[in-house]
């Protein structure tokens, strides 16, 4: 004890320190020009100060955090110190901040530029880590920023010199960094923000200051709207996200054995949906994981999954996706492969209690489309290879000590205010669409699966301006009576219900995949138009920038995720016309995420099979008939071989009814049977579900 004592001690005297001297630059600035006599640092002499007065400041809320007051402050209080600590990344001033690479570049030069901002997006870490209270990480960041500081004490060096300082921080600290990283997701005894959701009284939105994310008018909209709910619509919510969760585990005939805890992913304003979940979730064995975004650089290399709020600044997020690419090299991935393993290892017990994710997404925000900018950081060639094969690696670690047979999902999504004056509306559709009759679209989605079961391949045409013309190849099944190729897809894992879909044999899927427009992780393509050969894209281009250079790097890093080539993984039919009336009803199909959209028409999946590390176990539709299709030639000779048959990559591509000309099987014998024609079902049995378009 009196070591960890000692320990505590030191770490309190290093962040003390470290602040000391900082505060000291803050209220008399850097001194870099007066002191050198060098007038090329007279900007970075801007940037210390204000990057000095920021960290105070940061100082200054975790004292009060640490004695308690901040709790005791009124809401506008609370209020005005969100909006100072994130002021300087909120669109209307990111222009003006250090954060920005462009801003950076311009006032600090080509090099250093990009040196700089990366260092000012890792000092806004500092937010969550004194709210978290993670003293020991806020004392290596404040440690940095004072390195790089005393580099340039006797004039300018080297940008060389100061990427040194940042690659061997990111190494250094990987022991200390990524464990602590891997136990959040894991151990349900780490409370912090279950705490906030279950102790606070949500009749009272100060709690979402509590957290340390920023704040914003969707998230103070979305609690004040849900404090005013009636219990038994909160309580109507939470049952439908647990039930589906539930379901995924009956659906997929999936022993769960020890497995009992579950990973809620949620964002702010949400809480007594939330709560209600948690209360749902504990009646029925589980234990609840809920923790946050990822704070530091070294863990935002694979995203931002975690408990928040939305992004304040969708540019700034893109700016800094690939900041990797400022120190990633193959001695760093080791170092991050060794420690992700070690971590796993220490905690192996917890992962294997991991029964899976259950996803609470929400949408409304207006579509984001990057401005592309030349200094913000990004991968080379060789980096983009290494991430690649970085990430399969920790995958395969990951699963290593959790049981992928043991863990089920489930998926959810609402909408947001900011979606517009018919909100309330939009909610109202969207607790309809996601409580939708499972039986009869069981019934419905049977008859479409039986007309597609043991043909050859599937034609997929577009129409009007739409010039998709696909042939996707079917699995042979040995024996029909007992297996099919298409899952009928309710509303469980993914909800809301409304799919069958397979994954396609690769040889003989060919042709051209073209949508007119879609969102993709948040981001747009016009005119995506993808080729096929042998069910692995050969080339893909779409028209967001004028320039093709550009469009081809923007397809290339962020749909192709850096690899030159992906399979068709899935490919299904969507029958949930309500969501897409919903959406052309309210002219919101541009803001619905993939979830809903994946449900209103056609559409495909890049990378990997729906059933990627869960291949060897049956499973079997509401007809009693097994699932054939559950490997592509691809998966199947990799992991035969031994190989890594995965790309860690799922991303769905969807063509609206009404750019679909028909989807027909087409049988060895010739024999064709028209699914859908004009952007209507045409079978028997399938024609309700044209009664919402046609009253569109």
């Amino acid at each position: 004890m009196k070591g960890h004592d000692d320990v505590f001690r030191w770490v309190r005297e290093r962040y003390r320190l470290s602040l000391e001297r900082i505060e000291q630059i803050a209220s008399l600035g850097s001194g870099l020009e007066e002191r050198t006599g060098d007038k090329a640092l007279r900007s970075f002499d801007v940037f210390f100060r204000k990057s000095a007065m920021f960290i105070a400041f940061t100082g200054h809320v975790y004292n009060l955090l640490q004695s308690g007051n901040y709790r005791e402050l009124h809401e506008q209080e609370l209020s005005n110190i969100n909006a100072r600590l994130y002021r300087d990344i909120m669109p209307h001033e990111y222009d003006r901040s250090f954060a920005n690479p462009s801003f950076a570049c311009r006032h600090l030069g080509e090099g250093y530029g990009q040196i700089f901002s990366w260092l000012a997006c890792e000092i806004r870490a500092l937010i969550p880590l004194a709210f978290r209270d993670r003293i020991c990480d806020m004392s290596a960041v404040q440690e940095l920023f004072l390195t790089i500081y005393s580099d340039l004490a006797d004039g300018l060096v080297s940008p060389d010199v100061l990427r040194d300082d940042i690659y061997w921080y990111v190494s250094d600290y990987t022991d200390q960094t990524i464990p602590v990283r891997i136990r959040e997701t894991l151990d349900p005894s780490l409370t912090f923000y279950r705490d906030i959701i279950m102790d606070s009284s949500l009749l009272d939105i100060s709690y979402l200051y509590f957290y340390g994310e920023p704040v914003t008018a969707d998230e103070v909209a979305m609690a004040e709207y849900l404090a005013d709910l009636d219990q038994e619509t909160i309580d109507r919510m939470a049952r439908t996200f647990v039930d589906g969760y539930i379901r995924g585990f009956e659906v997929g005939r999936i022993d769960r054995g020890p497995a009992r805890n579950v990973q809620i992913r949620a964002y702010m304003g949400y809480e007594r949906v939330i709560r209600a979940a948690i209360h749902l979730f504990e009646a029925r064995g589980f234990e609840c994981i809920i923790y946050g975004r990822p704070a530091l650089h070294i863990n935002r290399r694979n995203g931002l999954s975690g408990f928040g709020s939305q992004s304040i600044n969708p540019q700034y997020d893109f700016d800094h996706s690939m900041d990797m690419g400022l120190c990633l090299d193959s001695a760093l991935c080791e170092r991050i492969e060794s420690q992700t393993q070690a971590a796993y290892e220490e905690y192996d017990q917890l992962a294997g209690l991991l029964a899976g994710p259950a996803v609470m997404d929400v949408f409304g925000r207006l579509p984001f489309v990057p401005s592309p900018d030349s200094c913000r950081i990004t991968l080379s060639p060789k980096q983009e290879k290494l991430n690649v094969s970085l990430t399969s690696h920790l995958t395969q670690i990951m699963y290593r000590h959790v049981d992928s047979s043991r863990v089920s999902f489930t998926i959810i999504a609402w909408p947001q205010p900011s979606i517009g004056p018919y909100f309330k509306s939009v909610m109202d559709e969207m607790i309809r669409v996601n409580t939708l009759d499972n039986d009869r679209y069981c019934l419905m989605q049977q008859k479409i699966i039986d007309a597609m079961d043991g043909a050859d391949h599937i034609h997929i045409s577009g129409r009007g301006d739409n010039c998709t013309d696909l042939n996707v190849s079917l699995k042979e099944l040995p024996d029909i009576s007992r297996q099919t190729d298409f899952e009928n897809c309710l509303a469980d894992v993914n909800i809301p219900l409304g799919e069958v879909f397979t994954s396609p044999r690769l040889r003989g899927t060919n042709g051209i995949l073209h949508v007119s427009g879609v969102y993709l992780d948040n981001l747009y393509y016009k005119d995506l138009k993808i080729v096929f050969q042998d069910g692995f894209t050969r080339s893909l281009f779409c028209e967001n920038y004028l320039n093709a250079d550009e469009n081809e790097k923007y397809v290339q890093q962020n749909l192709m995720k850096g690899h030159k080539s992906l399979p068709m993984g899935e490919f299904a039919i969507g029958t949930n016309t309500a969501a897409c009336v919903m959406a052309r009803r309210y002219g919101i199909g541009d803001r619905l995420p993939i979830l809903i959209m994946e449900k209103t028409g056609p559409h495909f999946a890049l990378g990997d099979t729906c059933y990627s590390r869960s291949e060897d176990r049956a499973v079997y539709n509401p007809d009693g008939r097994e699932i054939y299709a559950r490997d592509n030639e691809y998966s199947e000779r990799q992991r035969k071989e031994g190989d890594q048959p995965y790309f860690n990559i799922h991303t769905d591509i969807t063509i609206p009814y009404d750019e679909v000309g028909s989807i027909t099987a087409v049988f060895a014998d010739g024999r064709r049977v028209d699914i859908i024609r004009d952007g209507r079902f045409c079978l028997d049995g399938t024609q309700e579900l044209n009664r919402a378009l046609d009253e569109m």
